[in-house]
């Protein structure tokens, strides 16, 4: 027992979905953290094992260096699993079979641990498919970001080998394709140029540099924006798009205040997937530190409760100290979705009846209950658990 409560009560309800769901993430970032260690140690200190004489020099070094692209790209796969993305259960099915072939290939005594947890992460992939749900929502930017980059670099590649008697060193699909990452990404060594006096050649080379660091500039800006609205909202306790189109099932609360701390505490503990609506940017502040799902902006205002996919909400608690405005929220919110329940706390217990009228379909009235709760404990009812569990989190 933990305070007066096991720890089986004390699990949320779903601890075994969670459970299973994480296990699964971390196998995977595993997986993807020791492709890139193994990767590095056989380029940097090669321990053959016993395929070293079965598989040709070269492909070794590819499949190692190669190894570190594949935990790089599984790492991203990772992470759009913990986000519950489909596409992120899809890529990791794909990937696991690469870095444990990788593994085979780099015919290394450290490849092993890579190759045998690559093949026991696929069977819990597989197990938890059910778990990672979500569709993958793409702004227009970024698909038009990611067009952009895999059609430059097909017209660079394509367009190099087409044009190899024009340019030094392009004999290869392989080498037309280096000589346009090099040259797209302004690297540019110099070991791949135009042929003297080629001028389709260098007109070619410059329509790949003008479209690739056009295109190279496109994607860095769909990557990285989202990340610095990610970090701003958070410092300002608001929500991002992303997170707010994955919001299904959840707990509203709208408004806060005294009445309110003491239920997002509970929220928290269940484990339950909650979101708070307030216009106090302090509270909203406080909240996101602390990792709860915050929007700020007027509770009773129709706008930020659609943003809050009120239409997807499980339930609807309203509990501040202001009964008057905890009515037009409840109005508000009863318009918006006529059929989700909705739970009110009424500061006076005169006024239940009016939130009552404005949609509730509970209202309760706290000093009512404490009262009623107090009287019951000093008779020695079964209540007193109860009243014994709220002094004790106090």
């Amino acid at each position: 027992m933990v305070g007066g409560r096991s720890l089986r009560e004390r699990l949320p309800e779903n601890w075994r979905r969670v459970f299973t769901t994480r296990a699964t993430v971390i196998l995977v970032l595993l997986v993807a953290l020791l492709s890139v260690a193994t990767a590095i140690l056989n380029i940097w200190t090669p321990d053959p094992g016993p395929l070293h004489k079965h598989v040709p020099e070269a492909i070794q070094s590819a499949a190692a260096f190669t190894g570190a692209l594949t935990g790089f790209a599984m790492v991203g796969s990772a992470l759009a699993l913990r986000r519950g993305l489909r596409a992120g259960w899809w890529a990791t099915l794909l990937l696991l079979p690469v870095t444990a072939g990788q593994g085979l290939l780099q015919s290394s005594r450290y490849s092993l641990p890579l190759v045998v947890l690559s093949v026991v992460s696929i069977p819990a992939l597989l197990l938890t498919r059910g778990r990672f749900d979500k569709a993958l929502s793409l702004t227009t930017t970024q698909i038009a970001a990611g067009t952009s980059l895999i059609g430059v670099q097909l017209y660079g590649t394509i367009g190099g080998y087409a044009l190899r008697e024009h340019f030094d060193e392009i004999d290869t699909i392989l080498d037309a394709f280096y000589f346009t990452l090099i040259t797209s990404s302004t690297v540019g060594y110099g070991d791949v140029t135009p042929n003297s006096g080629s001028v389709q050649g260098m007109l070619f080379t410059m329509s790949v540099l003008v479209l690739g660091v056009a295109s190279f500039g496109i994607a860095i800006g769909a990557l990285v924006g989202p990340l610095i609205q990610d970090r701003i909202s958070r410092t300002l306790g608001k929500m991002t798009e992303s997170q707010l189109h994955l919001l299904d099932e959840h707990i509203l609360v709208l408004g806060y205040g005294e009445l309110t701390e003491p239920i997002v505490d509970e929220l928290a503990d269940s484990g339950r997937s909650f979101v708070v609506v307030t216009t106090d940017r302090e509270a909203a502040t406080a909240l996101s530190d602390r990792d709860v799902q915050v929007i700020t902006a007027d509770p009773s205002d129709e706008e930020p409760l659609k943003r809050a996919k009120i239409d997807r909400a499980a339930a609807i608690l309203v509990a501040t100290n202001h009964d008057a405005e905890d009515a037009l929220t409840v109005l508000t919110a009863r318009e918006l979705a006529p059929t989700t329940r909705i739970v009110a706390a009424a500061t006076d217990r005169e006024n239940s009846k009016k939130l009552e009228r404005a949609g509730a379909d509970s209202v309760i009235s706290p000093a009512q209950l404490g009262g009623h709760l107090l009287v019951q404990s000093a008779l020695g009812s079964d209540e007193t658990a109860l009243v014994d569990r709220i002094l004790e989190s106090e």
